[in-house]
């Protein structure tokens, strides 16, 4: 009779594998929980106390850490002084193993949970029984998802070897995150000597950046609510690569932002930002800003889609629509001959105000990772370094700017009144360009008069400052710090226009 060692947290299918186990002619071995709903189920089932010949102690700490259940599993059934040593120590090989681990990501997510809880629920006799089933899966079966129960029911059937090999990878590839996670919780540095982040598969995607591009989406084990991992997809056709990606910058963007507002992004940069009384009117001012840009682009909104929304909406070819809601009038209305426009709804609660995050950008041979920009400037880190000052209606505008700027791709430069953008430059290889673009976009809105312009990295010369005085631009927000700061302002000074810098440089590669 062929012996199987089954431990399980999660005891879903279990019942059903067993009595397929026992049909199959195995003996079941177990354990605490699992023993008692295989026995109350009416399955054959022997406690590991009568193999081991020692009970069960410290509150269950110590169950199948034992020689009689470990060499059983890591016993090589091709080497026969294995084989002997067993004999003579009358062991019964264990042919397969079957173990889920304790919920420790559970249970460190629960509110309120206790760090001796969290470290009651650190696992160790399971990764040990199913870490020995791997390294052995040229005889053993090694079990961890109760969703392969079916496959390895089949699989018993003709010992398929090649199935014993991708479940003993899925084990290494499950206890390894299960530790990364552990690590994770434990490890207080915030740049710790390894890094062992971990993700679960969501989806395959179509491809990626381009069609000749393979390309799947992981996400984090309990991803932040308000991201793009956790949203909660209503209609349209999958995700793209660069659907995700553009949807992740929209939502990073709209974070930063209170009262009703609506972001429109397009290739990872911002195309339109408006601010309203209500979420119509902050969806007007982003259209107005850019009206041909936003075409096919991404568009968030940190309230929810009302049927006047919609119906504007409607009329455009977008992407994406992400929101915390819609009524359902607006849901009807975006989805009627719209079968291809994608609608997420996300979770936009604000975290935890301090927690520090996270990001990482992958290098050839290695990985960044920094603190997110999360530093929004207020009218307190204003220091105004022109003759003339600012009024109040500049230094609203010229902070909804500086709060744009953080978010677009650097050189950035932004033009904008309270509540809306007007013209935003991006990516140029010079900072002058990014002003010559962002002045041009923006001389095409009917309410440039009086803008401002925010830059995300101080004047190196006093070019931009030129160029922007001369086309219009009253007030300007930058950073400050070159040691050609006095160009600068001299040039605002000459043109008469004012000047504040925030000592905050918000480049964004």
């Amino acid at each position: 009779m062929k012996r199987a060692l089954l431990s399980v947290s999660d005891k879903s299918g279990l019942v059903e594998f067993a009595q397929g186990l026992v049909a199959r002619d195995f003996q079941i071995v177990s354990t605490g929980g699992t023993q008692k709903v295989l026995a109350d189920a009416g399955v054959p089932v022997t406690s590991v106390e009568e193999v081991t010949d020692f009970p069960e102690m410290l509150d269950g700490r110590v169950k199948t850490l034992h020689p009689r259940i470990h060499a059983g599993i890591l016993a090589r059934r091709d080497l026969p002084t294995h084989m002997a040593a067993l004999e003579e120590q009358d062991i019964t090989p264990v042919d397969l193993v079957c173990v889920n681990l304790y919920p420790f990501a559970e249970t460190i997510h629960r509110a309120g949970v206790t760090h001796p809880e969290a470290i009651e629920q650190i696992d160790i006799g399971g990764p040990s029984a199913l870490r020995a089933a791997a390294k052995n899966a040229a005889s053993v079966w090694a079990v961890v998802d109760p969703a392969d129960y079916p496959a390895v029911l089949s699989g018993l059937d003709d010992d398929d070897a090649t199935l014993r090999q991708r479940l003993a990878a899925k084990v290494f590839r499950t206890t390894a995150a299960y530790d990364a996670q552990i690590a994770a919780y434990l490890t207080e540095d915030e740049f710790p000597a390894t890094y062992t982040p971990t993700y679960v598969h969501k989806q395959d995607l179509r491809y990626g950046e381009n069609s000749h591009q393979s390309a799947a989406f992981y996400a984090e084990p309990y991803a932040p609510t308000d991201s793009i991992a956790a949203a909660k997809q209503l209609h349209g056709k999958e995700l793209s690569y660069n659907n995700i990606k553009d949807a992740d910058a929209a939502l990073l963007t709209l974070a930063d932002f209170s009262g009703p507002t609506v972001v429109a992004m397009k290739h990872m940069n911002p195309c339109g930002i408006g601010q309203g009384a209500n979420i119509e009117e902050a969806w007007d001012k982003a259209f107005a800003a850019d009206p041909v840009s936003i075409f096919g682009g991404i568009i968030a909104l940190n309230q929810e889609v009302d049927a006047a929304t919609a119906t504007k909406m409607h009329k455009l070819f977008l992407e994406i629509i992400i929101a915390p809601s819609y009524s359902p009038e607006a849901l009807e209305i975006l989805t009627t001959k719209k079968k291809n426009m994608r609608l997420l709804t996300v979770d936009m609660t604000p975290v935890e105000s301090g927690a520090k995050r996270f990001e990482t950008v992958a290098v050839n041979g290695g990985l960044l990772i920094q603190e997110r920009d999360q530093q929004v400037e207020t009218a307190a880190d204003l220091t105004v370094v022109t003759d003339l000052q600012p009024t109040q209606e500049q230094i609203d505008a010229m902070l909804f700017a500086q709060t744009v700027v953080k978010h677009v791709k650097s050189n950035a430069i932004v033009v904008a009144k309270k509540g809306q953008t007007l013209g935003i430059g991006a990516g140029q290889m010079n900072r002058v360009g990014s002003v010559e673009l962002a002045i041009a976009e923006a001389q095409q809105n009917a309410n440039f008069a009086g803008a401002v312009l925010a830059s995300d990295a101080f004047f190196p010369m006093g070019d931009s400052v030129d160029y922007a005085a001369k086309h219009g631009i009253r007030a300007i927000i930058q950073p400050g710090g070159s040691i050609r700061d006095q160009e600068s302002i001299d040039k605002a000074n000459e043109y008469g226009i004012t000047m504040v810098t925030t000592g905050v440089r918000h480049f964004r590669h």
